[in-house]
């Protein structure tokens, strides 16, 4: 087996409220980033903060950054700005890609009305979020739909499937 040409760091937090283990959440992120190496600027190492929460704690964060005072399933704070700083090769600090927040309670409604698990829920939300800290955003239907189909790809890809 051969490495890697990148590295994911993962900042876990809230792991009591996560049924899926650090391991396989770097393994999952680090074959999306894989993936999606083409939308991104040229690093080794990436790191980003996982964050699973309940729905009092999202609110206030949607409503302090959002000014929408309800909770909602998932909260994306890219690091990145649209154009991306070109780093030299040599670089060897982690490209900091940003902050997901999920709230497990949301998450688990969500699954409960869909008919899947939590985990599956939360793979699916921290995929929507990971696009949304690469740039992706869904102003319209059209662009709604494009991201969903990444959604799913990014979800086949670890052998997680919804839908």
């Amino acid at each position: 087996m051969t490495s890697s040409p990148i590295t994911v760091i993962v900042n876990l937090q809230g792991e009591e409220n996560n049924p899926i283990p650090l391991t396989t959440w770097e393994s999952w992120l680090q074959t999306w980033l894989i993936h999606l190496l083409h939308e991104l600027p040229v690093a080794t190492i990436y790191e980003l903060s996982l964050r699973f929460t309940n729905d009092e704690e999202i609110q206030n964060l949607n409503y302090q950054y959002r000014q929408k005072n309800q909770p909602t399933d998932v909260l994306a704070f890219a690091a990145l700005e649209v154009d991306f700083p070109q780093l030299p090769t040599e670089e060897t600090e982690p490209l900091y890609l940003g902050d997901l927040v999920i709230s497990v309670d949301t998450a688990q409604r969500q699954a409960t009305s869909q008919g899947h698990s939590l985990s599956t829920e939360l793979v699916w939300l921290t995929a929507h979020g990971f696009l949304h800290l690469l740039g992706w955003d869904h102003p319209d239907d059209d662009s709604l739909m494009l991201m969903l189909s990444q959604q799913e790809a990014l979800l086949k890809l670890v052998g997680v499937f919804s839908g």
